[in-house]
């Protein structure tokens, strides 16, 4: 009876994920805050402004709305829609505008040396947060080229844009670029974040410099390349998702964005390779997507030097499938320890153990489910013990 029991069980989690809720409700007795959570996606993603989310959330993917979850267990969270190629500070900017429901505005001179138009979207009337201050503060998640994104944001938030400042009259300057609203935001999550960019389907010097390149990765190199090509509307190539994913350019970013110092940061990696015994590695094809698997093994044995000089070691061979597990643990040149229940310290990284699962797990996978609810909730009982 108990083997009929956990296959008819089985059966329903695989055809209705939606009603597959695993009971939990928010810690009040040991929650300090109960901030508004923000999720952040990443790279060619998705969110609740568009109607992919519609048929394929992309927090939860197949194992059903994790937004949805966590709202009815009593956490308030949203999910933002920013353009999915765009460059971090275009998203950030993007962002923004959706939270406090304004137009949109890249910057004067942003928007004049990369090429493309100042104003974008319109979101007034919908914001995704319209009390957003210094008093309701967030919490941010990203995924994937989502942790750039909110960390951009926060440290425009904290220390503006000078060259924005230079190039606007105040008048026209959007509050964005004028800093000192560091206080708004409570806490940085990163997920599987390539804080240091990534050796995926990097074509400039790399996959397709390699003669030991196989045909499935050379392919699976083109169609994410072909899936993170710049907006089409003239801009300089820089301002660009894939240009920020780029070694050189991520250690760049890396030395604009500042780590805030009344902000909680904690960042999770994944990984779902194995080492084998000439040194390489490969993924664990059971539990990683398929798309993901002719990346992970071109991951697991690249070496070499970028153009800028960084020198990529066997350290960089472990990976999700998409992101190398150690660019995921914090941005370079960063303050960062590993995560201390006891000791957990607002403007350092605080890097918590390695997730074991591919790029897509902590999403819930698009075709290997994983179910990341507790995860998520267990991770925001945390942010709101803090204080």
């Amino acid at each position: 009876m108990a083997k009929i029991c956990s296959l008819f069980m089985s059966i329903l989690m695989f055809f209705f994920p939606f009603f597959n809720f695993p009971e939990h409700t928010p810690n009040s007795d040991a929650a300090k805050t109960s901030y508004t959570n923000i999720f952040v996606h990443g790279l060619s993603g998705w969110g609740s402004y568009d109607l992919a989310d519609k048929a394929m959330p992309y927090w939860g993917m197949a194992g059903g709305n994790l937004i949805t979850y966590l709202n009815a267990r009593g956490y308030d969270c949203r999910s933002a829609s920013v353009t999915a190629t765009a460059s971090a500070w275009d998203r950030a900017c993007e962002l923004y505008a959706q939270l406090t429901g304004t137009r949109v505005d890249y910057g004067e001179e942003h928007s004049s040396r990369c090429g493309h138009k100042r104003y974008g979207e319109n979101f007034a009337h919908r914001a995704l947060y319209s009390d957003w201050s210094a008093e309701n503060k967030i919490n941010l998640f990203g995924h994937s080229f989502g942790g750039a994104t909110i960390r951009m944001l926060v440290s425009l938030m904290s220390k503006g844009s000078k060259a924005e400042q230079d190039a606007t009259p105040a008048e026209e300057l959007s509050p964005l670029f004028t800093g000192g609203k560091e206080d708004w935001i409570y806490s940085v999550t990163t997920l599987s974040a390539p804080h240091n960019g990534t050796t995926a389907y990097i074509i400039k010097d790399m996959i397709f410099h390699d003669k030991e390149a196989t045909a499935d990765e050379l392919a699976t190199a083109t169609l994410l390349t072909i899936a993170s090509l710049p907006i089409p509307d003239g801009r300089d190539p820089s301002d660009s998702a894939e240009h920020n994913m780029y070694l050189d350019d991520a250690a760049e970013l890396n030395k604009e964005i500042i780590t805030a110092e009344s902000v909680y940061y904690f960042s999770f990696a994944c990984d779902n390779s194995e080492e084998q015994p000439d040194g390489t590695f490969l993924p664990k094809k059971d539990t990683t997507e398929a798309l993901f698997i002719p990346c992970s093994a071109r991951i697991g044995r690249y070496s070499g030097v970028t153009e800028g000089g960084i020198v990529v070691d066997e350290t960089w061979r472990r990976n999700d499938g998409l992101v190398n597990t150690i660019s995921a643990l914090y941005p370079s040149g960063a303050p960062h320890k590993d995560f201390d229940e006891n000791s957990v310290q607002t403007g350092i990284w605080n890097v918590m153990p390695i997730y074991y699962g591919d790029h897509m797990s902590l999403q819930g996978g698009m075709t290997v489910k994983n179910n990341v609810r507790l995860f998520y909730a267990e991770h925001i009982d945390l942010i709101n013990s803090l204080g």
